[in-house]
């Protein structure tokens, strides 16, 4: 018997949260509004908070908000953002409490000029270096992990921005993908094992830089190239130039949830469409886990693409037999007398008429603690389902992530503590199944070992403790 997992108050969707978003343009008049375009793109990524930091080369002017990018960001804010060059950033928290104070970009006045960073990732080795830091004086504003990265950039005495900057990453251990803007340059750079995406571009004479190539697509920039593992990319008036500070990447470990769940499908990352794979994902899974079936309903929005490619794969027609409300705001007034799985309900809504009598095969990217699963098999089944065979393009989520997605901790991961068939009986479906991590990884062909994929296998490929020898560089004198 599978009990109720522990769950807090309120209501929580069966999900994991989503990631940051960064964006940079360097060179453009418009600078402000293409990186507001952009993080509008970027949405998806993180619905906490948003900011923008945009240069004229002297000052950096910030305007930052809480919520989302279209109602942070009026006309009048906009206005204020002077200069061809910014970064911004879209959040939703991975290390640090949702307030203002922890917005980004961080922007500060230091020594040497202005400077600002976005950065989407998350650095394991950040609570042990702030405390180093603190003892030698630092005073920090938020509680941030990234706000480490901007400290130890200004305790180096190195006099080029990007020698800062890759003295400040040395000491770091975990993902990054940052953008960064000092008073005349944008520097754009990513972790050595490449675990959040990161992608230039070109509009006209201009730079830019963005987390997903879904942005540029809405700016009408050109996709170039994506920023290598370990490389560091410095665009300033005497051009682009580009650098590998940390030495030549010999193994990838790009997330591989990305493309199960958190790009968007319309973007290339790591090298592919992520429609393409999440759609070979879906195929894949009717290949190992096929089901006799009337109908394959995916959960919106999570699971629509796999369920394509499942109906596909398996020739079982595809049907929209769950609709999701999509004006639902981040708060709601929830009735006093309580309704049975509101929470749910809310947001998803069965079509009695694709459902009522069927054999039906749902579709969903993963299962993370099977609460909402077990809302939408009782929905399903209430609605007339004649059996419900849940089939999931991922495999078994066992572990928690210390790369940038803010999974619940491994104790609230069902599929950590139990086994498929007893998550079956917890949900209530007739039968369920995964995705092998096997199955999953032949989609990407000779890439297969360039992807992290610790939360299915618990193979970390970071340490999480620092080395002496990175732990030393606090200590470095001056040069």
């Amino acid at each position: 018997m599978v009990t109720e997992p522990h769950m807090p108050s309120g209501m929580v969707l069966d999900k994991f949260k989503e990631e940051c978003a960064v964006f940079g343009v360097f060179g453009h008049p418009e600078a402000a509004n293409l990186t507001y375009l952009g993080l509008y793109a970027l949405q998806h990524r993180g619905q906490e908070s948003s900011g923008i930091v945009s240069c004229d080369g002297l000052r950096h002017f910030t305007e930052r908000g809480m919520g989302y990018v279209s109602d942070i960001f009026t006309e009048e804010r906009l206005a204020r953002l002077e200069g061809n060059m910014a970064v911004g950033h879209n959040r939703y928290s991975t290390h640090g409490v949702s307030q203002l104070k922890n917005t980004q970009p961080i922007a500060i006045e230091y020594s040497r000029g202005p400077l600002a960073l976005a950065h989407n990732g998350n650095l394991i080795n950040a609570d042990l270096l702030r405390g180093r830091l603190e003892e030698d004086g630092s005073i920090f504003q938020s509680t941030m992990d990234s706000e480490v990265i901007i400290h130890l950039i200004a305790k180096s005495r190195a006099k080029r921005l990007q020698d800062q900057v890759t003295e400040a990453l040395l000491q770091i251990q975990g993902a990054y993908s940052l953008t960064i803007l000092g008073g005349n340059e944008l520097i754009a750079v990513r972790d050595i094992h490449g675990f959040r995406p990161l992608a230039m571009g070109r509009l006209g004479s201009a730079v830019v830089f963005a987390s997903e190539t879904c942005a540029f697509d809405l700016i009408d920039a050109t996709f170039i190239r994506e920023v290598e593992p370990g490389e560091m990319i410095v665009v300033n008036d005497e051009g682009i130039n580009s650098y590998f500070p940390f030495g030549q990447a010999t193994h990838k470990s790009q997330c591989v949830f990305e493309y199960i769940y958190f790009a968007r499908p319309d973007s290339t990352i790591f090298g592919a469409n992520v429609h393409s794979v999440r759609k070979q994902f879906g195929r894949q899974l009717a290949k190992e886990l096929p089901v006799e079936a009337d109908v394959v309903v995916p959960v919106p929005d999570s699971g629509v693409v796999a369920a394509l490619g499942y109906a596909e794969g398996s020739g079982i027609p595809f049907d929209k037999g769950i609709i999701r409300n999509h004006y639902v705001g981040r708060t709601f007034i929830e009735p006093a007398q309580s309704i049975r799985h509101f929470g749910v309900k809310i947001k998803l809504n069965p079509v009695k008429e694709v459902i009522r009598g069927k054999s039906v095969v749902v579709v969903d990217d993963s299962i993370v603690r099977g609460t909402t699963s077990r809302k939408i098999i009782k929905m399903i089944r209430d609605a007339g389902a004649r059996e419900i065979h849940m089939r999931i393009s991922s495999p078994p989520t066992t572990h928690s992530c210390f790369y940038g997605i803010d999974t619940p901790t491994r104790s609230e991961l069902i599929a950590s503590t139990y086994t498929i068939k007893q998550i079956c009986e917890y949900i209530e479906a007739d039968t369920l199944a995964f995705l092998s991590v096997e199955r999953m990884m032949s989609v990407m062909g000779q890439r297969r070992d360039d992807f992290c994929k610790a939360c299915f296998d618990g193979s970390y490929p970071v340490k999480t403790a620092p080395t002496e020898a990175q732990l030393a560089l606090l200590d470095k004198p001056p040069v």
